[in-house]
């Protein structure tokens, strides 16, 4: 029997924690998924996103994605959105 190294082991674990996650997503998946995409897919204007930490960042990646996948759309960090001058 071969041993693997603690670094093997170490990726090996990570990446079934990866699986099971992802396990997990697509027992979530369901018809209000498919309701927010129609909707984004509908939108006329530009999409919104707003969040702040670790939401915020968040938000900002999807808001480039659909950018450079064109649909316009831009990030508005939640506590500047209310803030004023």
């Amino acid at each position: 029997m071969t041993k693997i190294s603690p670094l093997l082991e170490r990726a090996l674990e990570t990446l079934q924690i990866e699986i099971a996650g992802l396990e997990g997503l697509i027992k979530r998946l369901d018809s209000e998924f498919e309701e927010a995409v129609n909707l984004l897919f509908a939108c006329g204007g530009k999409v919104i996103l707003a969040g702040m930490g670790k939401s915020g960042l968040i938000a900002q990646k999807i808001a480039a994605t659909l950018t450079s996948t064109g649909t316009p759309a831009l990030f508005l960090h939640a506590g500047e959105s209310t803030h004023g001058d």
